[in-house]
């Protein structure tokens, strides 16, 4: 019987890892992602989600582009600036991406 999508919303990485974990019966598709997850994994599912609100709270970005950004963890500001630089209709000034690199570096 198909299941029915009851909402929608971006997740981290290590939140599908979690979630994928803790699973009582998987098939293997979900046994495969789990061993992705595992891999690229690069922080725990609580302080992803700790990151995600903070990027989108202090930066005011979309909670698309802060799982993005938390998934990656880029470390530089090219890197960082890729995130930002097509198709958005909002700036985000230099300035703004240090700060932001220097909230990554403490979740590193």
């Amino acid at each position: 019987m198909p299941r029915k999508i009851k909402s929608k919303t971006e997740i981290t990485v290590p939140e599908a890892k979690k979630l994928l974990e803790d699973a009582e019966d998987q098939n293997l598709f979900q046994l495969r992602t789990l061993e992705y997850t595992r891999k690229f994994s690069k922080m725990d599912a609580s302080k992803a989600v700790e990151l995600v609100n903070l990027l989108m709270d202090r930066f005011t970005i979309d909670r698309k582009d802060a799982v993005q950004v938390a998934n990656c963890m880029p470390g530089s500001i090219q890197e960082l600036r890729a995130f930002f630089s097509t198709g958005r209709k909002r700036i985000i000034l230099t300035s703004q991406l240090l700060d932001m690199l220097k909230i990554l570096d403490t979740y590193r």
